[in-house]
């Protein structure tokens, strides 16, 4: 499998390159050449256990032998504290899908746990070092760090936007104190976050002299390792109804995760409706029921995690939007950049379908599920089963995904049901746990001279 950028300015690269390339050096994301259809494959995966499914799953995109992509995906997964990994439950007429049961409760866990190991495995092999640059809204930072610490090769370098992301959240990255990790905390949003990784990424003398690396989700090896858990709901939703077909409902703020969702389909599962649930940051919302892709404010919500304008991975949705025409997409992308605003006449999909949820539908979300069933949303997930409400169909089962843990929002939680409910042990753990985190203003050049003033040794130690 060879990959492509969107914007068609590079050679194609192998899969090992990719993921170590993270951002396109055309300042386009990273693409599959082709998406294998696997329709065939679906009676004999649909019995596998989660680890062994994402084996079959990713095989035909990566240039890993069946051993060594076993040896990196088992390990990756045996700390969740569920034998199923990512398991399904049924709560009323849904099914929930619990994507938090790894060590810092959020469904990032499930790529970063593996995409930590792809890289130290890579870099061992070659004798290089990485040093990954990464911007969070809350749960990305605290999963990649948690994916890397102590890990041989890497250091980490994280911004999040300053008093925007919830108290565990930040306890979650700064309470960890090992020597490859560090903290920033940037006096701006989470776009503000975004666009300065781009634009370190973008000075391409910076990336190569400090050897820069992506652990977002313009990662593609993130996108891919959220694609098992699709066919896993999937296959366990239809085993439990007798359903042919299924719905699936993704709080989204980053694209990322429903993008997975979109390359799942492609694959050949049967989605017969993927949903994107939004916030009051519901630019992707508009644009799926308008054709309009208007950047706003962005709003502080009770779902921090989707509190975003610039949607980093729906450019590859673009690419495949515009018919894979990379003119075309480089297009779109200036006049987005110069305008604010993109249009694209089929904005829409004939599978892809968008709501928002506002804080009241939020609160109501979990006030109502609990109250009808004792199970307890965290609010990401509480937009998304807000939106699901409008586009069920008793013929075909719907799934929500549950992005993170409630205990990491306990003050939503509060505010919903009046009383301290959402608790962890992991979380509770964290109380009184020195930190460490370094504040700098949205400036470039200040986090280029700061990356580089500590990436001039040996990241070994």
């Amino acid at each position: 499998m060879k990959y492509i950028s969107t914007r068609g300015g590079i050679a194609p690269l192998t899969f090992r390159e990719t993921v170590m390339e993270g951002l396109a050096r055309d300042g386009g994301l990273m693409l599959p050449g082709r998406i294998p259809d696997v329709r065939r494959e679906l009676v004999a995966w649909r019995k596998l256990s989660y680890a062994a499914l994402a084996c079959e799953v990713t095989s035909p995109f990566t240039d890993l032998s069946a051993d060594a992509l076993q040896d990196l995906v088992m390990p990756s997964y045996a700390g969740f504290r569920h034998p199923d990994v990512t398991p399904l439950v049924r709560v009323g007429d849904r099914f929930i899908l619990e994507l938090f049961h790894g060590p810092t409760l959020a469904f990032k866990d499930v790529a970063l746990q593996f995409l930590g190991r792809l890289f130290e495995s890579v870099l061992v092999e070659t004798r290089a070092e990485m040093n990954i640059l990464g911007a969070t809204s809350g749960d990305t930072g605290s999963a990649a760090i948690h994916g890397v610490r102590g890990r041989t090769g890497i250091r980490i370098f994280i911004l999040h936007p300053r008093g925007r992301v919830s108290p565990v959240q930040e306890l979650q990255m700064t309470s960890v104190l090992d020597a490859n990790v560090f903290n920033i905390a940037v006096d701006g949003t989470f776009d503000d976050c975004q666009g300065l990784v781009k634009a370190a990424f973008g000075d391409l003398a910076f990336r190569d002299r400090c050897r820069l690396g992506a652990v977002n989700s313009i990662n593609w090896a993130r996108v891919l390792a959220q694609v098992v858990y699709y066919f896993y709901a999937a296959f366990r939703a239809m085993d439990a109804t007798g359903a042919s077909r299924v719905r699936v409902t993704v709080p989204t703020g980053n694209f990322g995760d429903v993008f997975a969702g979109y390359i799942a389909v492609r694959m050949g599962l049967p989605v017969s409706r993927l949903i994107l649930a939004t916030n009051e940051n519901d630019i992707l919302s508009r644009f799926f029921n308008e054709g309009v892709y208007r950047i706003g404010r962005v709003h502080a919500t009770l779902s921090p995690s989707m509190d975003i304008q610039i949607a980093s991975n729906f450019e590859r949705y673009l690419y495949y939007a515009v018919g894979e025409e990379p003119a075309r997409l480089r297009a779109l992308m200036a006049d987005f950049t110069a305008t604010g605003v993109l249009r694209l006449d089929s904005g829409g999909n004939g599978f892809l379908a968008a709501g928002a949820c506002d804080r009241k539908g939020t609160l109501a979300a979990i006030r109502e599920t609990y109250a009808r069933h004792g199970y307890l949303l965290d609010p990401h997930t509480a937009v998304g089963v807000s939106v699901s409400e409008r586009f069920m169909d008793p013929r075909e089962p719907m799934i929500c995904l549950a992005t993170a843990h409630p205990a990491k929002f306990p003050d939503a939680i509060r505010e919903a049901l009046g009383q301290d409910l959402a608790r962890h042990p992991l979380i509770e753990a964290l109380a009184g746990l020195p930190t460490r985190c370094d504040t700098m203003p949205a400036s470039v050049e200040t986090l280029k001279a700061y990356v580089a003033a500590r990436t001039a040794g040996d990241a070994n130690g």
